[in-house]
């Protein structure tokens, strides 16, 4: 049977997502000047230990990113600075608020569903995944979702200019930042204006807190707010929007499962679960060595920079048999689609209510899901991510 990589030819440049596994977990790039990690052992350590894999990087990198655009950026920061930071957050995404808030993504759902229904066809991430981790984001931060268009036109143009590998390019790389930097203007000046009116006249909302709470004594500084309001907004709709999206791809590239999922719908966490692991949003992250280090008996020096491909790793047949499988069943499923450690996904408990109220919702309207090679869905062009950022679906 044809794989849903083979079938919709996701990132034919990675041969481990078509069954060739690397000859060695850990293998050093000449062209990149970097160490790519493949095992999901090594991934799972290095994740685990901000000691010596720092999440701090941009000192190795030949681009420069203007500081005001570096401050509050958890997924580059180290402990203890990381924890406080994210501890203003987990108050917002403890499971029992996320419980809490089932309700409301379910009418959400309803609604964005409501205007396609009977509709032969929809657009999966246009109609509904992107929308809905948009509007709940939108509602939890206190800012208007009737602007998720904009904040779609924005988050298009980050990803664009900061996502991918293109930072290891001296020259090209820092024309995209400088470029991106220059685009994200105008949802710098809109948050910042968000921010200033709640220190001015606070509300029972996320954005509120980020204006006014205090780290040891201090408050965050304008720029650490503005950073993290971003890239909750930025990750809050992505993650969720490539999970479904996702999820649906693998659904229709695997009918037998499509249909055993539809008829015991306690597979559909697994389904999600399984999608994570088979095509992860995040197929990398990048590390540094903050010590010298050895790797799957390679010794790493001290201020190297490392990739840990964490979709290579979910594929690792060590840990997951007949990995380039898709099985709803597969119990247990330690994926790194969400990532591990202090930086796992703050959302991910979020992410997942929502792609499992969607799911449940598409397959009782709809009697088909299907996609159409003739119309097919295009995927996020960076290197760092697998996702659909557009997907046609037959209804009928």
């Amino acid at each position: 049977m044809m794989t849903v990589v083979e079938r919709w030819n996701i990132h034919p440049e990675y041969d481990w997502l078509r069954g060739r596994r690397p000859d060695s977990p850990i293998e050093f790039n000449e062209k990149k000047g970097a160490w790519d990690v493949f095992g999901h052992a090594e991934c799972q350590t290095a994740l685990g230990n901000y000691k010596v894999f720092s999440s701090q990087i941009a000192h190795l990198l030949p681009v420069t990113v203007e500081s005001d655009l570096m401050e509050g950026d958890l997924s580059q920061t180290d402990p203890p600075k990381h924890r406080k930071l994210r501890n203003l957050l987990t108050p917002y995404f403890t499971p029992a608020l996320i419980s809490a808030m089932e309700p409301r993504i379910v009418t959400i759902v309803k609604e964005l569903l409501d205007e396609v229904d009977g509709r032969p066809e929809i657009e999966l991430v246009a109609d509904l995944a992107y929308p809905l981790p948009v509007i709940v984001i939108c509602e939890l931060l206190g800012i208007p979702a009737g602007d998720r268009a904009m904040f779609k036109g924005w988050a298009d143009n980050i990803i664009e200019s900061f996502s991918g590998m293109q930072f290891l390019d001296e020259e090209e790389g820092q024309k995209d930042v400088d470029e991106g930097t220059e685009r994200m203007q105008p949802m710098l000046r809109y948050i910042r204006e968000h921010l200033d009116e709640r220190r001015r006249h606070p509300r029972e909302d996320l954005l509120t807190h980020l204006a006014t709470a205090e780290v040891d004594g201090e408050r965050l500084t304008r720029n650490e707010a503005v950073t993290i309001a971003i890239i909750m907004l930025i990750t809050g709709h992505m993650t969720t929007s490539m999970v479904l999206g996702n999820t649906l791809l693998c659904l229709d590239a695997y009918p037998e499962q499509a249909a055993r999922v539809r008829a015991d719908r306690s597979l559909v966490p697994g389904s999600i679960e399984e999608a994570m692991r088979l095509l992860s949003p995040a197929t990398v992250l990048p590390r540094s060595t903050a010590v010298d280090t050895t790797i799957a008996g390679r010794d790493v020096p001290k201020d190297q920079l490392i990739f840990l491909w964490l979709a290579a790793a979910n594929r690792d047949p060590a840990v997951f048999d007949a990995p380039d499988e898709y099985r709803p069943e597969r119990d247990p499923n330690p994926h790194l689609g969400f990532g591990r450690g202090i930086h796992y996904c703050l959302g991910a408990g979020l992410a997942r209510l929502e792609a499992k109220i969607a799911l449940n919702d598409l397959f009782d309207r709809f009697a088909v899901l299907r996609a159409d090679p003739a119309s097919p869905p295009t995927m996020f062009p960076t290197e760092d991510m697998i996702g659909v950022n557009r997907l046609p679906l037959h209804t009928q």
